[in-house]
């Protein structure tokens, strides 16, 4: 199962479809006037496909894709050891641009607009120019870059998570290109509980195909091996894992249903709060399990339906009607 199963033409990426045509129709036009694509900026919930569509991007522009990670381009010098090796037309793809620092976003800027580089040698300020080319960046959380770094993004793209019915056409592809034999209901089951985003599809596809293959002779995956196999793992009907039902249920044990902040909440379940923000809370806000309020975090009632605490759900709001 080592073979690859990310897209690479925009021709074969599923989903996402506003994203996808708009960026069909700028590096069309780039390609025609033989100019750099402009600058991308990719938002949105991690595992949606924002490195695999910036790859797609260099692909389309046949140009090499270099990758970056924000965290490690601290100093001005770092961006310009990456830039100068820039040929005409290449892509950098900076993931989580959002923590690059703030001496590293300042000197990129200059490159960004004019491909230009100012270095400072012996005192003297040297103006160096660069090739021109496209720059990537993605980030999960859009809020915290500065409005002078997103104002020299020429193409915004807003990822949102992905439906059922475009999961399963994911799923159905990845199963084609590892050998997995599955039934459209079987992808769809798997689609169903991948939370909308393709990373956990993915993986959770590749879970089920080894259940299959050690608890069902490697039968096709059925609707039904696809819901045991899900259930083995600790993926419930409505995709939530330990981690998330975790969270759900200690704000009602420890917190008698919120408001919690979310230090003290990232305490409570020994988590680091930008794991918390990024990888569980945006799925569980968008099921309706969680609200998030000024105060803090407070889980709702379908979240209390789901844990099977609707009794504690309606003696709560008693108690609160009593105080």
């Amino acid at each position: 199962m080592s073979k690859e199963i990310r897209p690479d033409r925009l021709s074969d990426y599923t989903g996402q479809n506003h994203v996808r045509d708009n960026l069909r129709l700028c590096i069309d036009a780039a390609l025609r006037r033989r100019v750099s694509l402009d600058h991308v900026l990719l938002t949105g919930p991690p595992g949606l496909g924002k490195t695999t569509l910036a790859r797609i991007i260099a692909s389309e522009l046949y140009a090499d894709c270099k990758i970056a990670f924000a965290p490690a381009i601290k100093t001005a010098k770092d961006v310009a050891q990456i830039v100068i090796q820039l040929n005409e037309g290449e892509v950098l793809f900076i993931d989580e641009i959002h923590r690059l620092s703030p001496m590293a976003e300042e000197s990129l800027y200059g490159a960004m607009e004019d491909f230009k580089l100012n270095l400072m040698d012996c005192g003297r300020l040297h103006e160096l120019d660069l090739a021109h080319f496209t720059l990537i960046g993605a980030t999960t959380r859009p809020g915290l870059i500065s409005q002078p770094l997103q104002n020299r993004f020429g193409i915004i793209g807003q990822m949102e998570f992905y439906t059922p019915e475009a999961l399963k056409d994911i799923i159905w592809r990845a199963a084609e290109v590892l050998d997995i034999w599955i039934t459209p209901h079987g992808a769809r089951e798997i689609a169903r509980r991948s939370r909308g985003t393709p990373r956990i599809a993915n993986r959770l596809l590749k879970r089920v195909a080894d259940y299959a293959q050690e608890k069902h002779d490697n039968q096709t995956i059925s609707k039904q091996i696809a819901d045991n196999a899900l259930s083995f793992f600790g993926v419930d009907h409505a995709g939530l894992n330990q981690d998330d039902r975790r969270l759900l249920q200690i704000i009602i044990d420890k917190f008698d249903g919120g408001p919690v902040g979310l230090a003290t909440l990232a305490t409570a379940l020994n988590q680091e709060k930008d794991n918390i923000e990024e990888v569980i809370e945006p799925y569980l806000l968008r099921a309706g399990f969680l609200d998030r309020t000024q105060r803090g975090r407070v889980i709702t009632q379908a979240g209390c339906v789901h844990l099977g605490q609707s009794a504690w759900w309606k003696q709560s709001i008693i108690r609160k009607v009593i105080e």
